[in-house]
């Protein structure tokens, strides 16, 4: 039987963005039937919202699309680093946070981007102070990245 692998989505407060990526790749993994071999979870690199579940307008946006977000959010912690085998930031500043939690990851840590073509945006802007379109760019980008981070977990 194959090995398990691990990935976290991580944003800034695990309310928006991060969720999101948990949630659209847990339907990708379960339309496949792949839940005994792949693990999802989601993450903070800031404590603001612990606890709290998605933003509403992020969940609605989800939900329209068929996307439950169910988990609650958490702050990244240091045995992130090992627990998981990639940890996928949301933009730039993310990443540098996750690099400044452990100095020695056994994960390998990338940006959502890393799985997109090169005319999406280098970073998934954070849509907390925007309006819907805000949100609808989320999905877009998180969609169109996740059967390749997908992909690469089963390789």
């Amino acid at each position: 039987m194959p090995e398990t692998k691990s990935v976290l989505f991580v944003c800034l407060g695990n309310i928006c963005r991060s969720p999101t990526g948990e949630g659209v790749l847990l339907r990708l993994i379960e339309e496949q039937n792949l839940e005994s071999r792949l693990l999802v979870d989601s993450a903070g690199t800031s404590g603001y919202h612990v606890g709290q579940p998605a933003d509403g307008r992020m969940s609605e946006c989800a939900a329209r699309r068929g996307y439950p977000l169910l988990s609650r959010s958490r702050q990244l912690v240091h045995q992130d680093m090992h627990e998981f085998d990639l940890v996928i930031a949301m933009d730039r500043s993310n990443q540098r946070a996750i690099e400044a939690v452990n100095s020695q990851p056994t994960a390998t840590i990338c940006l959502l981007s890393d799985f997109l073509a090169d005319d999406w945006p280098v970073d998934v802007p954070d849509p907390y102070y925007g309006g819907e379109a805000g949100f609808e760019e989320v999905l877009d980008m998180i969609e169109a990245a996740c059967p390749q981070i997908l992909s690469t977990l089963l390789e």
